[in-house]
């Protein structure tokens, strides 16, 4: 499938998820080496399925290996929560999600009412992590 507009099937979206998994036997860095030889609008359907889990598209957009609590949250959700955004981490009075907006990456900290700051890029979830540890930010 080419790069346009065109909805790419489902069964198809199915049938490649099985192949990647089976020839990457779980190792996420396999699978990031997978994910980069697809066409970006095969990957960005593929990122935003059931069919993968939020850890893997974390580990793609960040090539981070969090700590194991965090690794095993987002292992138990689907990537398709990610538009919505995902709870990775709190820290007293602040939370860290993990959301996809537009197929981008987005790290965001918040107080439990608003989003009090936002990080983007490969040292987003760094920075987010470094934000909330904090003790200034924590009041």
């Amino acid at each position: 499938m080419s790069s346009s507009d065109e909805s790419i099937p489902y069964s198809r979206l199915v049938a490649l998820a099985d192949q990647l998994l089976n020839e990457c036997d779980e190792d996420v860095d396999q699978l990031v080496k997978k994910f980069e030889e697809l066409d970006p609008a095969v990957r960005n359907d593929l990122l935003s399925t059931d069919l993968f889990n939020a850890y893997q598209v974390f580990y793609y957009h960040f090539r981070e290996h969090p700590d194991e609590l965090i690794k095993e949250r987002m292992e138990l959700e689907p990537a398709s929560v990610l538009v919505y955004g995902l709870k990775i981490e709190e820290v007293e009075l602040l939370e860290l999600y993990f959301v996809i907006s537009n197929g981008n990456p987005i790290i965001v900290v918040s107080n439990g009412d608003k989003a009090v700051a936002t990080f983007s890029g490969m040292t987003a979830f760094n920075d987010g992590m470094e934000y909330i540890s904090n003790p200034e930010y924590n009041v």
